[in-house]
């Protein structure tokens, strides 16, 4: 069992995203951090800290210009 920890900005809803992924936890809280101070006050842009192990993305985190909200979403690899 792999646990995969990624950071997702996307820019539009149905748009463009950008996803990185890191083995530790701590980096891709890191970068969701940078994200929400720079674009976080975007109103189009949504930004999830999320967890992938064996293929199933659990969703920790999602930002929009309204604020944060913790969840435990779970999610196929290509849901946004």
């Amino acid at each position: 069992m792999v646990t995969k920890h990624l950071a997702r900005v996307q820019f539009a809803v149905g748009g463009p995203s950008v996803e990185g992924e890191w083995a530790v936890p701590g980096t891709a809280q890191d970068r969701y951090t940078e994200w929400v101070g720079l674009y976080g006050t975007n109103p189009d842009v949504v930004i999830r800290l999320i967890e992938e192990t064996d293929g199933r993305r659990r969703v920790r985190k999602t930002w929009t210009a309204q604020g944060e909200v913790e969840g435990t979403r779970i999610t196929s690899p290509y849901a946004g």
